[in-house]
């Protein structure tokens, strides 16, 4: 008779291929996301007239915000698809577009070749990345936290914020390379895209692994339930069904807004910051952030372990706390720096406060909602408040900068992370939530980790149970702690 250790082996090795294959498309979705900008300063001369630096940068930094915009539409299309097709092949879709959108750049005519037609295909391509991230976003975050196993979510979701920051650093560290290898003109004239045809090469890779992946099971009961309800799957992902978790999706709207403009603050933006504020030279802003990333992909996992110990608020709160207090003073000092070590110590502080959000913010929104509307609760919320916050915060600190008030954006980012703050002191703890009807009936059998407690079911969820007891696949749960 095998050993519980080896009937568990099976499902062990499949979560582990869950996190690679989940992690690995998500880090060539945020390569090819990011290294539009990373090499901004380089390419954004080649589209829009060069009478004004500034002003091409705000006119690129435009372009990368109105991809934010899409990213609710991308939520809601691909988030749907995620809750009624399943995970597997939103992420498929995801990826496809992603490397459609990437070709396109890396082929786009320059200013001086068709005017602004080149402006025209490098919005088209950004509107196809923000569809594809809004999707990217939630379809990830939902798979890696129902693959993971449920001591661990925070563990596992935590490489949700690894990979989007392995992309940014694969891009990162392609700007390094052709710096050290290419003249300044080289780069400006053909050099930038090169990583945008790598990033069409990786995506079509990609496509390839994740149509191996196998389906979470959380999704697969959710259909087995559906097989035997009336409404059967024409319930799940619908908005419908969104707007009866529509305090949880507004509570993902305000615990969104703070970690998203500090995340972009202190990642995309840091940059050029650093090189248009504090005078420093491009290539040393640019291994500032690439060793900084680095480091911080690095805490994301130690903070994802933490939050499986502790739970999730206090980890939220921290971040709260840090930075709404520590915005000012921290810009206001890298904004002094001009050498490596100091504006790299300012740095990882920085992002080691975001941490707190990062590291948790996939699986924190994955355990509010229900299996049938998971990915679309994850996906429509999180989309909106990053397409308003994060989305515009490059355009929004050049904005202040180009009117003489660049300080106000420090005093913008701690507001908005005043306001997330009062979310995290309000909400539950979300770290007790069972993501599955089998996770539910450990908690009734008492067979449970370190604090748990039972959750009630979703409604709809809880009548099918209740005409379908004893059968094997039942209805995800409601993931929120305070209904308990």
């Amino acid at each position: 008779m095998p050993s519980p250790d080896a009937a568990l082996a099976p499902r062990e090795q499949s979560r582990r291929l869950a996190m690679i294959g989940g992690s690995l498309g998500n880090l060539v979705e945020w390569y090819d996301w990011f290294v539009y900008a990373s090499f901004a300063l380089y390419f954004a001369g080649n589209f829009f007239p060069n009478d004004n630096p500034t002003a091409q940068l705000m006119n690129t930094a435009g372009i990368f915000a109105v991809g934010f915009l899409m990213r609710p539409v991308g939520g809601w299309l691909l988030g749907r698809a995620a809750d009624r097709h399943g995970r597997k092949s939103a992420l498929t879709l995801t990826v496809t577009l992603m490397s459609a959108a990437a070709l396109l750049i890396a082929l786009a005519p320059t200013y001086g070749q068709a005017g602004y037609l080149g402006a025209g295909v490098l919005l088209v391509a950004r509107l196809l990345q923000g569809l594809s991230i809004g999707g990217e976003y939630a379809a990830s975050a939902t798979y890696l936290t129902e693959a993971a196993d449920r001591n661990k979510r925070g563990l596992g979701s935590s490489y949700q914020y690894v990979s989007m920051t392995a992309g940014q650093l694969l891009g990162l560290g392609m700007l390094i390379v052709m710096q050290r290898t290419l003249t300044t003109e080289q780069i400006s004239t053909w050099g930038w895209r090169v990583p945008f045809l790598l990033g069409a090469v990786f995506a079509v890779v990609v496509f390839w692994l994740r149509r191996r992946l196998h389906e979470t099971e959380a999704f697969a009961e959710q259909q087995r339930a559906d097989a035997g309800r009336q409404a059967g799957a024409g319930e799940r992902g619908t908005m419908k069904a969104l707007w009866e978790h529509r305090r949880e999706a507004l509570l993902v709207i305000a615990l969104t807004l703070g970690g998203t403009l500090a995340y972009y603050t202190y990642t995309t933006y840091l940059t050029k910051y650093l090189i248009g504020s504090a005078g420093m030279h491009k290539n040393t802003a640019t291994l500032v952030s690439f060793t900084a990333l680095t480091l911080y992909a690095c805490l994301q996992p130690l903070f994802g372990m933490l939050s499986d110990r502790v739970g999730r608020r206090p980890l939220l709160i921290g971040f709260g706390v840090g930075c709404a207090v520590g915005t000012y003073p921290i810009m206001t000092a890298l904004g002094g720096v001009t050498s490596f070590w100091p504006a790299l110590g300012l740095s990882v502080l920085a992002l080691t406060i975001v941490s707190g959000y990062t590291s948790i913010s996939a699986v924190v929104k994955a355990e509010l909602f229900p299996t049938r509307v998971r990915a679309l609760g994850v996906a429509l919320p999180y989309a909106i408040a990053n397409a308003l916050f994060g989305g515009t915060a490059e355009y929004v600190a050049l904005w202040f900068k180009d009117g003489g008030h660049e300080t106000y954006f420090f005093w913008y980012v701690s507001g908005c992370a005043l306001i997330s703050l009062v979310a995290y002191v309000l909400m539950p703890d979300t770290r007790a939530a069972a993501m599955s009807r089998r996770e539910a009936e450990d908690d009734d059998r008492g067979v449970r980790g370190p604090d748990r407690r039972p959750l009630p079911l979703d409604a709809a969820d809880a009548a099918d149970a209740a005409d379908t007891s004893g059968a094997a696949g039942a209805a995800g749960t409601a993931g929120t702690a305070g209904t308990a």
